[in-house]
């Protein structure tokens, strides 16, 4: 048994003063850790209070309420005329257990000790950059969100309603659910209740939730020929067959889907119906009617993403598929509050009572706490008006930028690329006319300070293309990032 003096305790024990933590409690937590890990055995000596208060340099009292936490804790006893010992009954080293001589105590486990299976479907897409200026593929301007105000909203709910909005259940609050429901029926034609709907924490997360419910291995799910890549993901993991669909100036193609449907069974049809991702185009009127009557016919389910509804412009936005299904083949997920800070958005799912009832068991087990506190205040902010007013400062703003960026497009880049100025959304959808490496423009903005992730960037035999968004750029910024755009697609070509 090692002498209780020869263990060197100032070698793994090491105290920051500038802590929060107590120095008591650090001194005890690196002890538990020394003795979880063998480097302290069962049965081991330690020293008393006054020399273990003299070989750390800290007062007796500190030494003293360190063995209290120790013995509180159940990893020390102490023996009258004896002293106080590691708890455990074999008085010898472990096998294997590693001694003061051999290492000291080493760091958390770089790599697990057991196998586990590891996936490449799931990994990360997105890129970060140094770079000043970004490009990105439609994501709104968090300085236009009036975070201030919209914290001020948060903390008065906070102090005057918290007490009385109760424990929350996967069924998420049913106040934000209510005034949900009546806001999209208002704004989306949805006749809907809070019946039908899930709140969620993204869109993603809407995705994966129907996936694990609606869909098995070897289930064929068609997609746009472009679709959105982190929702690809999410079929591709849940094992099923993806059947990519030719996209046009109307949207989908309807006759190719029907031809589909009678060569296989299809279980799902995914859609971006309002701007189609990546290309920003709306599915027709008459495309909408006929893929309901397909999706009847076949039996397949229409998964509905209606990503940036919120976002239009000239005129008032086509309203989803899912307010026309009259026969229940919709599912459809959208998001809320995009226009506001990312803590304030909400992702939600609206579905016929029998499936949300299915749904809201895999949310009780993915996010059982959720946040009925943001819940409630946002459904605040949709009763006393806070939502629309947000909306339609920022759409003011967006259109402003969307229109100044198709006039710079048009003037930098005009001879060398096709595109049309979206009616909605946040992005452009870019059509080049003339050969370009889409990967050696991006490395050549990239070293003039202007980032476009790869994800951004469509390109085959076929097509050369990108979705660059604008709504998070200013005036400044943005003719600053068209300047080295301009200039780099020069210097690639």
């Amino acid at each position: 048994m090692d002498s209780p003096v020869e263990i060197p305790y100032q070698g793994f024990i090491k105290i920051n003063r500038n802590s929060e933590v107590s120095v008591y409690l650090q001194i005890s937590n690196q002890l538990i850790n020394a003795i979880q890990r063998g480097f302290l055995p069962f049965g081991t000596k330690l020293p008393g209070t006054r020399t273990m208060s003299r070989i750390l340099s800290v007062h007796r009292n500190t030494a003293v309420s360190v063995y209290d936490e120790l013995f509180a804790q159940g990893w020390v006893e102490s023996f009258p005329n004896r002293g106080t010992f590691v708890i455990g009954k074999n008085e010898t080293r472990p096998s294997g257990m590693k001694t003061p001589e051999q290492k000291h105590l080493e760091n958390y486990p770089k790599q697990a000790g057991f196998s586990f299976r590891t996936s490449n479907i799931l990994d990360n897409p997105f890129e970060r950059s140094p770079c000043e200026y970004i490009f990105n593929d439609g994501i709104p301007d968090i300085r236009l969100t009036q975070i201030d105000q919209q914290s001020r909203i948060y903390s008065s709910t906070l102090k005057r309603k918290a007490h009385k909005i109760g424990q929350y259940s996967q069924d998420g609050s049913e106040f934000f659910k209510h005034h949900l429901s009546k806001y999209l029926n208002l704004t989306r034609g949805l006749p809907i209740s809070k019946n039908n709907l899930l709140i969620t924490r993204s869109m993603e997360m809407s995705i994966y939730i129907v996936s694990e419910i609606l869909l098995s291995e070897g289930d064929t799910v068609l997609v746009g020929e472009l679709s959105y890549f982190s929702v690809n993901m999410i079929f591709q993991k849940a094992g099923v067959q993806i059947r990519s669909v030719p996209i046009d100036g109307e949207g989908i193609n309807v006759e190719e889907v029907r031809a589909i449907c009678h060569r296989q069974k299809i279980r799902m049809l995914y859609l971006t119906p309002h701007h189609h991702y990546p290309t920003t185009v709306t599915l027709s009127a008459q495309r909408r009617l006929e893929l309901l009557q397909l999706a009847q016919e076949f039996g397949f389910i229409i998964l509905e993403d209606d990503y940036d509804y919120d976002f239009h412009y000239e005129k008032s936005p086509i309203l989803p598929l899912a307010s026309a299904d009259s026969n229940g083949m919709v599912v459809y997920t959208g998001s809320f509050g995009k226009s506001l800070a990312p803590g304030f958005r909400t992702g939600f799912i609206v579905a016929p009572e029998n499936l949300m009832a299915e749904m809201r068991k895999y949310l009780g087990i993915i996010d059982r706490q959720g946040d009925i506190l943001m819940e409630h205040v946002l459904g605040e902010m949709i009763a006393e008006g806070e939502i629309s007013r947000y909306l339609k400062k920022s759409l003011k703003v967006y259109q402003e930028r969307r229109d100044r960026f198709a006039v710079l497009l048009q003037e930098n880049l005009g001879s060398f690329l096709r595109f049309e100025k979206p009616s909605g959304g946040l992005a452009v959808w870019l059509d080049w006319q003339v050969p370009v490496n889409l990967m050696q423009l991006a490395r050549n903005c990239a070293r003039n300070n202007l980032f476009i992730p790869k994800t951004l960037l469509y390109q085959n035999k076929n097509l050369t293309a990108m979705r660059l968004g604008f709504g998070n750029l200013n005036t400044d910024e943005m003719e600053k990032s068209m300047e080295i755009f301009s200039e780099s697609v020069k210097e690639t070509l």
